[in-house]
This record gives structure tokens, C-alpha cells and sequence, in this order.
């Protein structure tokens, strides 16, 4: 290749075959710094599912799910005093008295869903008890595994499963991050008093269905 330059009667021309080579060895280099990150992208694993804002085909699942007695749900207590400048309910390590009625808003919800065929547990830490106390109106002294839960939330979880029946796990933040690494799906930063759903349909093979916030309830929709 070739290229002829005329400037002012002043005529040159410079042998483009060594740039080409050059040319075919950046296009190869640009490609691949486009499909290497494009590639470990699509190998990432897929983000936790938020159930609510109209995820329909999550919501569904969930019913579903939920009439069957399938579900292993994890719910994050409510506010904890001891991080916030609101007043206590009752004690430095329970949760704030504004957040009673983010427990039982979160409660109603479980209610609609049906606590007929459900287990519910609690740690024992007391704003666990507290939050369960206030959402479903009943509070255990509390499990110790479901406080220390680091390295074996998931298998902790389905030894707690019975068959046909839902189980509800009134739990930390961390437990809640446990059992995504359990799942080897990437951990959430859930809030206060979000819930955690899980499918153990086949208790060999439990899936991560999704998470809800405490304020994102009233999203969630059949249809």
C-alpha cells in the first residue's frame, strides 16, 4: 500500500505496507481489552433479585413458593438503638422505639402471605426479640446459631426446615451475608428489616429467589 502526497508541485510518497502490519496487531489488542472484561461480565454471577417494584414473575415465584411451604426466609431486626441518635425502645442494644412500626408494617405483610404454615425463630440478642416480638407477635429466647452463623448459615437453615412448612429466621446482617456466600451469589447491603427469601423446593439444590426491603412491601405485585 501506498500513499502519494502533491504539495505545492512537490510530489511524495510513503509505503504504508509496514503500518498495516502494525494496524492488524492494535486491532487485535482493542479487541481484546473489549472482550476480556465483556467475557468476566457474563462469567459474574448474577446480582440477588429484588422482589418488589413490579418483579412480577419474582412476586408470583414467591406466592407460589410460599403456599407450598417452600420458603427459608432470613428477616433483618428493625433499627438497633446503639447506631442511632433515636430513642431506645427498651435497652442500649434493642432497637429504637420509632422502629416499632417499621416490625409490625413488615409483620402484616408475612401475615397476608399466611404464618399458618410457618416456623418462625430468633437469635438471642434483644433486638432480635424484640423485632420478632413486634412483627409476629411471638419472640423466642432465641438460637444461638442464628447469631453465629459464619460459615454454615445455609446448612444451619435447612436442618430447621421442615417439609410443607415455611421458615421464618429473625437474624443479622451478617447471617443474612452468610447464606449469599452459602448461595455464591454476590451479598447485598440489605436494610433494616429487609427480608431474605430463599427456595428449598429440593433441599439438595436451594435457590436464591430474591430479597425485599421493609419500605418496598406495598411494591410487590402479582399482576
Amino acid at each position: 500500500m501506498e500513499l502519494r502526497l502533491s504539495l505545492f508541485g512537490a510530489k511524495r510518497s510513503i509505503d504504508l505496507s509496514g503500518l498495516a502490519r502494525f494496524r492488524n496487531t492494535w486491532v487485535v489488542l482493542a479487541a481484546s481489552v473489549m472482550v476480556i472484561p465483556l467475557t468476566l461480565w457474563l462469567l459474574a454471577p448474577a446480582s440477588v433479585p429484588d422482589l418488589a417494584h413490579g418483579n412480577v414473575a419474582g412476586a408470583k415465584a414467591l406466592a407460589a413458593g410460599w403456599a407450598k411451604g417452600d420458603m427459608i426466609v432470613l428477616v433483618r431486626h428493625v433499627e438497633r438503638c446503639d447506631h442511632s441518635s433515636a430513642p431506645c425502645l427498651i435497652g442500649h442494644d434493642g432497637i429504637t422505639d420509632r422502629s416499632r412500626s417499621a416490625a409490625v408494617s413488615v409483620g402484616a405483610q408475612f401475615e397476608q402471605l399466611g404464618l399458618n404454615n410457618a416456623d418462625i425463630y430468633n437469635s438471642p440478642s434483644l433486638r432480635t426479640v424484640q423485632t420478632a416480638g413486634y412483627m409476629f407477635n411471638r419472640a423466642a429466647s432465641g438460637e444461638d446459631w442464628l447469631m453465629n452463623c459464619k460459615g454454615h448459615m445455609l446448612q444451619d437453615a435447612l436442618s430447621h426446615k421442615i417439609p410443607g412448612r415455611n421458615l421464618i429466621l429473625v437474624t443479622h446482617s451478617e447471617c443474612m451475608g452468610q447464606l449469599e456466600k452459602d448461595l455464591k451469589v454476590p451479598t447485598s447491603n440489605l436494610g433494616y428489616g429487609a427480608s431474605l427469601f430463599v427456595s428449598a423446593a429440593s433441599p439438595a439444590a436451594p435457590k436464591m429467589l430474591g430479597f425485599i426491603e421493609a419500605s418496598d412491601w406495598r411494591t410487590v405485585t402479582t399482576r
